[in-house]
């Protein structure tokens, strides 16, 4: 019993060593989470700091994922991207949800929004030396209006959309459209840019931002 204590003595001593190493100043912690990330069977440890640097849309947030290699954590790669700002939720405030990592893959989920709501989930995994998405899906609306769903695998460049209307007579009938497009290449360093990727469908005109 002395042993295994001593053990996880040891192993949080590390840990918060690693964290207070990587941490940026003035930070807070947001949400820590493990989990094979690279496939060798090891847990990684992803951690999302509430930086004290302000941006457009309150606190920026950094996420930042650790490998540890032998006794000691390295940073694998850290990104202040692909985590909405503190108050990016609108009247919703902090859109910040959940990170979960399932069978290698790296899950971020953000909603915000008022009357009208939206959400998105992004899937990261590590390949050719760094988290790129490989797929993300969203939806926007609100009851009574419309609801539009979207669903791009990034990997194969299958990118679904339907948008279910209840207020025909304001917004026209349901649309729905599959779309094929290639070649998208985003990661956790270039996620949520400034400006919005569009994308305008060829058959509905219907406008895709992501």
């Amino acid at each position: 019993m002395k042993k295994i204590f001593f053990l996880l003595t040891i192993g949080a001593g590390t840990l918060c060593w690693a964290q207070k190493q990587f941490q940026p100043a003035g930070s807070s912690i947001l949400e820590t989470i493990d989990g094979d990330l690279d496939g060798d069977k090891i847990p990684e440890k992803v951690i999302i700091y509430t930086t004290k640097d302000e941006g457009e849309l309150g606190k920026i947030r950094e996420i930042q994922i650790l490998k540890k290699v032998g006794t000691k954590w390295t940073l694998l790669e850290k990104s202040r991207n692909a985590v909405m700002e503190s108050s990016a939720g609108g009247m919703m405030g902090d859109p910040y949800q959940s990170t979960e990592i399932q069978k290698g893959i790296l899950t971020i989920i953000q909603a915000g929004g008022s009357s009208w709501k939206w959400d998105v989930t992004d899937k990261y995994r590590f390949q050719n030396g760094h988290f790129e998405l490989i797929g993300t899906s969203s939806s926007a609306g609100r009851p009574g209006d419309y609801w539009k769903e979207t669903d791009f695998n990034l990997s194969t460049g299958q990118m679904n959309y339907k948008k279910d209307v209840e207020n025909t007579a304001e917004y026209g009938k349901s649309l729905k459209e599959t779309h094929i497009m290639k070649g998208v290449k985003i990661n956790l360093q270039n996620r949520n840019q400034d400006k919005q990727r569009k994308v305008v469908l060829p058959k509905t005109k219907e406008e895709v931002y992501f």
